[in-house]
C-alpha cells in the first residue's frame, strides 16, 4: 500500500510542478518537457534492459494510438485546470472521473450499472454542485476546464480496462508518452520560453515525478487489488491541500472540504461496489 500511498503523492508533486511553472510557460510546453524526460525510464528498459517486448503492439495499435492522444490533451487540460484554480479545489473535482466511468461503461463496454451505482454518480454530482460555490464566488472556467478533464481521465480509464486484455501496461504507458511528446512538440515553436536557469529543475521535477508516479501505480496494481488502491487515490485531496498551504499561501474553504467529502464517499461507494461486480463475474 506504500506504493498507491507514493504514487498519488508524487501525482500531486508532479501538478505543484506544473502550476509552479504554468506561471512562465504555456501548459503545451510543460506538457512537453513532462512526456519527454518521462521517456527515459522506458528507453533504458528497452536498450539498457533489454525488454524489446514493450515495443511490441499485440493487435490494437488503432486504440493505443487513440488512448495516447487523449492521454496527451487530458495532460494538458489537467495542467490547465491546476494553473486556474487552488490545487485542492482541481483535485477534488477531478475525483469526478470516477463519477464518469460507470456512464461510459454502459455505453461503450456494455456494462450493467444498477440502481445503487447510479445513485452514488447523482449523490456525487451534487458534491460538485457544491464545489462549486453555491454562494456564486466561483472560478466558472477553472470548474469547466476541470470537469473536461475529469471525463477525459474517466476515458482512459474505459480505454485501459479494453486495452489490459490485449496489451502490457508498460507498453501502453510507453506509446503514450512517446507519442505524446511528439504531439506536443509540434506547437513548441509558436510556444515555447527558454527556461530560466532556476526553472531546470522544475521541468526536470514535472517529468521525473510523472514517471515515478506511474511506476508505483503500477507496482501497486500488481500487489493490490484495483479497488483498494483506487482508495489511496483520496489521498491526493490530503497532498493537495498541504501544498496549497505551504507552497502557494493557499487555503481551501468550506465548500471544498464538504463538495470534495460527498465526491470522495460517492467515488469510494462506487468503486467498491464495482469490485465486488468483478469478483462476482469471476467466480
Amino acid at each position: 500500500m506504500s506504493a498507491a500511498l507514493g504514487a498519488f503523492f508524487m501525482f500531486t508533486v508532479m501538478n505543484v510542478f506544473a502550476k509552479l511553472l504554468s506561471a512562465h510557460h504555456s501548459v503545451v510546453e510543460i506538457a512537453f518537457y513532462r512526456n519527454l524526460i518521462a521517456c527515459m525510464p522506458f528507453l533504458i528498459l528497452v536498450f539498457g534492459f533489454g525488454r524489446r517486448d514493450i515495443l511490441v503492439i499485440r493487435s490494437q495499435p488503432k486504440l493505443v494510438g487513440v488512448r495516447a492522444l487523449i492521454g496527451s490533451l487530458s495532460l494538458v487540460t489537467t495542467f490547465t485546470a491546476f494553473s486556474l484554480m487552488p490545487m485542492a479545489d482541481t483535485t477534488a473535482l477531478l475525483f469526478a472521473s470516477t463519477l464518469f466511468v460507470p456512464v461510459l461503461g454502459v455505453f461503450f463496454l456494455k456494462e450493467k450499472v444498477g440502481p445503487y451505482r447510479w445513485a452514488a454518480v447523482f449523490i456525487g454530482f451534487t458534491g460538485v454542485v457544491i464545489m462549486v460555490r453555491p454562494t456564486g464566488d466561483v472560478y466558472a472556467l477553472g470548474i469547466a476546464v476541470a470537469m473536461i478533464a475529469a471525463l477525459m481521465h474517466a476515458t482512459l480509464q474505459i480505454i485501459l480496462r479494453y486495452l489490459g486484455r490485449y496489451e502490457q501496461p508498460e507498453t501502453v504507458a510507453f506509446y503514450f508518452v512517446v507519442i505524446g511528446a511528439l504531439l506536443t512538440a509540434l506547437p513548441m515553436p509558436f510556444v515555447a520560453v527558454r527556461p530560466a536557469l532556476a526553472e531546470v529543475p522544475l521541468l526536470f521535477g514535472v517529468g521525473l515525478s510523472g514517471a515515478a508516479a506511474q511506476w508505483l501505480l503500477s507496482l501497486a496494481f500488481r500487489h493490490a487489488p484495483a479497488a483498494t488502491v483506487t482508495v489511496f487515490n483520496y489521498s491526493g485531496i490530503v497532498w493537495a491541500t498541504l501544498f496549497d498551504w505551504l507552497v502557494f499561501g493557499a487555503i481551501a474553504d468550506g465548500w471544498t472540504f464538504i463538495g470534495a467529502a460527498i465526491i470522495v464517499s460517492a467515488t469510494s461507494f462506487i468503486a467498491r461496489r464495482e469490485s465486488a461486480a468483478r469478483a462476482r463475474r469471476a467466480t
